[in-house]
């Protein structure tokens, strides 16, 4: 079938760096407006879509007549990822959390502007909460089927084993079918396939040339057309801590530090080093920090720069990242990795896959167990 010469336009609420954006774009999707409250995150949104209307604003202040004005037509669809972290499997899981009622302004947006459908992209830990039911009826009262997808990037070609809640409504009544993976367990794009061209670093240090060729597909692909590296800056660990992660292999975590090297502090899956021929596990913050969730390089003796950070996002190293390093990290870790968006993209633009009824109970479970719902792809 032949694609529409356009594609479908959309608004990014809670954009942040712009990775969902930017997937979609791949796609052939067009921006019309994006917002966020985070003045950093919108400047690298605007550095990175040249042309495209970006504004650092609360979403909850946006009422009709501001909106109207800020849209120049009627959007096709309202897309974005509203901050959760209450909900989130790294943290307290505080459903009362005030982030978590963020999603309750993306659903005013969405009544507002009436969109043919929505997106929301979400955490792993909204699965295990009430909140699953709570988004799917808040927008079935609107007038929409709702489907609740279960991502892993790496499926998709992200060399990260990130697992996302995806939300998928239609205000016609009908049901989108879960993309279909595009690479089996033993195909992934590998932690090495994704960084292993960078150059080396000591802690503290910054480079910003490529000293090496690219040697695999993905590689090559972030690198196209980019001349010299931004981010690609290394944590100034103290000495002892770089003499005690010294002693941990490729994969392997602190169990491998002798006991007088054993930094004293840390959660059993800190001081672990990144297995290099797996995906990652997902990217978060603290990506420089040994400390944090395995993110130590598998090789070198630090936590990984904000470039490998965005690597292993699946952000080319054409989009740079505004602000300072630590926003920069987290900028990145909050993001949609752009990949799985191009994906996500395409397929809400194939009739292929989307149906006419309920989305069936054999493929995906919505149930309620006490005072949690959970869901699963079957």
């Amino acid at each position: 079938m032949t694609k529409p010469l356009h594609g479908p336009t959309f608004v990014d609420l809670f954009c942040g760096a712009g990775g969902l954006s930017l997937g979609l774009k791949e796609a052939g999707w067009k921006p019309l407006l994006a917002v966020d409250h985070w003045p950093d995150a919108a400047a690298t949104y605007a550095a990175n879509f040249p042309g495209e209307r970006v504004i650092s604003e609360d979403v909850s202040t946006l009422d009709e007549k501001r909106l109207r004005n800020l849209v120049s037509q009627p959007p096709d669809w309202v897309v974005g990822g509203p901050p959760c972290q209450g909900f989130s499997t790294v943290g307290r899981r505080e459903p009362s959390d005030p982030r978590n009622k963020l999603v309750r302004e993306f659903a005013r947006v969405v009544q507002i502007l009436r969109p043919k459908g929505f997106l929301v992209e979400n955490v792993l830990g909204l699965r295990d909460m009430r909140f699953i039911g709570h988004v799917c009826g808040l927008f079935f009262d609107l007038g929409y089927e709702v489907t609740p997808l279960l991502l892993t990037a790496a499926d998709y070609g992200v060399p990260q084993l990130r697992r996302r809640v995806v939300f998928v409504g239609h205000s016609q009544g009908r049901s989108f079918l879960k993309p279909k993976p595009v690479k089996k367990v033993d195909e992934y794009v590998t932690v090495w396939d994704a960084i292993g061209d960078l150059p080396e670093l000591q802690p503290g240090q910054k480079v910003d040339a490529y000293d090496r060729v690219p040697f695999t597909k993905y590689q090559r692909r972030m690198r196209q057309g980019s001349r010299s590296l931004q981010g690609h800056e290394a944590s100034d660990h103290p000495a002892y801590l770089v003499r005690a992660i010294s002693f941990i292999p490729d994969g392997g975590n602190r169990l491998s530090i002798p006991s007088p090297y054993q930094p004293k502090s840390g959660y059993h899956n800190s001081y672990s080093r990144l297995h290099s021929r797996s995906p990652a596990v997902a990217v978060t913050q603290n990506m420089g920090k040994p400390s944090a969730t395995r993110c130590i390089h598998p090789f070198q003796n630090r936590g990984l720069t904000a470039r490998e950070g965005a690597r292993l996002q699946g952000f080319c190293d054409t989009f740079h990242f505004l602000g300072p390093m630590c926003s920069q990290r987290l900028q990145i870790a909050n993001a949609v990795p752009p990949i799985l968006g191009a994906v996500l993209g395409q397929a809400l633009r194939d009739p292929d896959h989307w149906i006419d009824r309920p989305v069936a109970e054999s493929q995906y479970l919505l149930f309620r167990d006490g005072d949690s719902d959970r869901f699963s792809a079957a």
